[in-house]
């Protein structure tokens, strides 16, 4: 359930130069949102950085959020630039700890609509586990941004039998999806102008944090590697992990799960929703001989409640992906080249 947070009466309806300038109406948009919504021991001192303990190895991470638009059927810029980070340290094998969350906000926004970011920002960080312990706020002429980009870097305690790297894959290790593919591209591009379409899809922007942690506490060093297939897709991940381990990949597309209306969606766009961007999904090259165990586990969670085993490694074919498709023969699925769709995430 989402957070109610109500918009305390303001004397300002639309964000502002000044409100970049650092002096009074900076601190009242401050004062306003950021530290009333996000308030926290670290946030509180309000100082230009943060001192943090983290006890033994750690995983470090920073991403950027330009989604247009902003606001999209099952998510906004907010809770994606929180799961973003926060599922780019789950794929390090990493307990996330710490965000610091900076804005570049475009000026005229309203402050409505800010609200809102930060209400989700504070939902899913509350939902992850982690928290908000420094950021920035800039503002830019109108005209020069697209209502507002996030900046976030995220912290987090390597997990003690976290082992995970494609230098840990092996010929013969399975292929785990934790989830439907393309939803999240999809559910952008429904609401974008010029392609705007009738759809039931929501995007699938969610934290995968603790979902990983079970598969560590019980697998450890048999999960060898995760990556969340973001921009560039299923896809493009593949193609990465066949190029870095010189190793070749074979999957089937009948064993992608994917819902039919995301499905559909593409054949009308033009898409192959190997390609189209995820927010809430993870790849997950594991042991052959707990492949089977590992979807059961994801099954039990609302995360992975839709887990397949979509392929395997192979020392054949390397660096190569090949795909068989549904209706039985073999092709090449190459890395993408120039641009899916913009402004995804």
């Amino acid at each position: 359930m989402r957070l109610q947070c109500p918009m305390p009466k303001l004397d300002f309806d639309i964000i502002t130069l000044g409100h970049g300038s650092g002096g009074v109406l900076t601190n009242k948009l401050l004062d306003a949102g950021v530290f009333d919504i996000l308030q926290n021991d670290f946030l509180d001192q309000r100082h230009d950085g943060v001192v943090l303990n983290v006890d033994g190895p750690f995983a470090f991470t920073t991403d950027s959020f330009v989604v247009s638009p902003i606001k999209f059927p099952g998510g906004d810029i907010g809770d994606l630039a929180v799961n973003g980070t926060v599922n780019d340290l789950a794929m390090c094998g990493a307990i996330p700890l710490y965000l610091s969350l900076s804005f570049i906000i475009e000026e005229g926004l309203p402050m409505e609509e800010f609200w809102e970011i930060l209400v989700s920002i504070k939902y899913a960080c509350d939902k992850a586990g982690v928290q908000v312990v420094t950021g920035d706020t800039k503002v830019v002429e109108k005209g020069s941004g697209d209502k507002i980009f996030i900046n976030t870097t995220g912290i987090g305690r390597l997990h003690t039998d976290a082992q995970i790297g494609t230098a840990f894959i092996q010929e013969g290790d399975c292929i785990i999806l934790s989830g439907q593919i393309a939803a999240h591209g999809i559910a952008v591009m429904s609401q974008r102008d010029g392609i705007s379409f009738e759809t039931s899809v929501v995007s699938d922007t969610k934290n995968l944090n603790f979902c990983v942690e079970k598969l560590l506490d019980k697998y450890g060093k048999q999960i060898h590697l995760l990556k969340d297939p973001t921009r560039g897709g299923v896809a493009t991940v593949l193609n990465e992990v066949a190029r870095d381990t010189a190793l070749g990949i074979e999957v089937e597309q009948a064993k992608f799960p994917i819902d039919s209306e995301v499905r559909g969606a593409c054949e009308l766009l033009g898409l192959d929703p190997l390609y189209v961007a995820n927010e809430g999904l993870f790849l997950a090259f594991v042991a052959a001989d707990i492949a089977d165990e590992v979807v059961d586990l994801l099954h039990q969670t609302g995360e992975g409640k839709e887990a397949a085993i979509v392929g395997v490694v192979t020392a054949e074919h390397p660096r190569k992906v090949l795909l068989k498709s549904a209706i039985g023969g073999t092709r090449v699925v190459n890395m993408l080249t120039g641009e899916q769709l913009p402004r995804i995430c």
